[in-house]
């Protein structure tokens, strides 16, 4: 397996909404509360669109070879263009398959925009055969093709009207679901320093986003039962070693919410 499974976490990029909305003499919180009812009177939702999106963590699972690996990209103290550079970067070396749940609706737009801000190079990301041929019939932007495969959409077959939460589906099927955060909650934790808690938020939503995906490979064949287990196996392995709290106790939660359930 070569699959690179991530999630975001975001903020308003209150810089963005200051210079657009012309807010200049407020500070970060008023511009964002400001964003947000501007939105909101717009909309009826403070979901804000997805330009104005700030990432503040990129969490991954990546399958490669032999070996699993659960992280963050970048350090504590990463801004954001390193961030969404080393993301890019991980693409043109490896080619993964990338992995998520709505990504085609809220990750990868967010990523495009910020790239695209910063100057971020990615060649791999953007090829639909200029480079590879193969990038032709298999890319990552073209919505029906699988070097991106956004199991939420897929699984709703490509309409709205069947999407479901990733807590709700990790859930149902055993797995940890959220944990001690929710991305409404993000801005606050930011606003009160707690980069650390955000990232860890994010590596258990991607993990609860992985173990969904390594379901769905069952359910379409491409693994079977032994090596579905296999794979879970390695990754609980890599849980317990791991020293990191947050990942001991969503492999605790997963343990204790598979144990009556068939399947790992």
């Amino acid at each position: 397996m070569n699959v690179f499974v991530f999630d975001i976490e975001t903020v308003p990029d209150v810089e963005a909404g200051r210079a657009i909305y012309e807010l200049h003499d407020l500070d970060d919180a008023e511009v964002a509360q400001a964003m947000f009812h501007l939105n909101r009177q717009k909309t009826g939702s403070e979901f804000l669109p997805h330009y104005l999106h700030q990432i503040v963590a990129i969490s991954a699972v990546f399958r490669f070879r032999d070996s699993v690996k659960v992280w963050t990209l970048g350090d504590m103290d990463s801004d954001e263009k390193e961030v969404v550079q080393r993301f890019f970067d991980g693409i043109d070396k490896y080619a993964p398959t990338l992995v998520s749940w709505n990504g085609g609706g809220f990750d990868l737009p967010v990523l495009n925009y910020r790239a695209l801000k910063y100057g971020i190079s990615a060649p791999q990301y953007w090829d639909t055969g200029e480079m590879d041929n193969s990038s032709r019939w298999n890319n990552y932007t073209s919505r029906y093709h699988a070097r991106h495969t956004d199991v939420m959409d897929v699984m709703a077959m490509y309409t709205g009207r069947a999407n479901a939460p990733l807590d709700h589906i990790a859930t149902m099927l055993g797995f940890p679901g959220k944990m001690g955060m929710s991305g409404g909650k993000v801005w606050d934790e930011f606003l009160a320093g707690n980069i650390r808690g955000i990232r860890d938020y994010c590596e258990t939503d991607v993990l609860n986003t992985y173990l969904v995906y390594l379901r769905f490979e069952l359910m379409r064949g491409r693994i079977d039962q032994t090596r579905y287990e296999r794979e879970c196996e390695l990754l609980k392995d890599i849980l317990t070693t791991s020293g990191e709290t947050h990942l001991q106790s969503f492999l605790q939660h997963w343990e204790s919410g598979s144990a009556g359930k068939g399947t790992n």
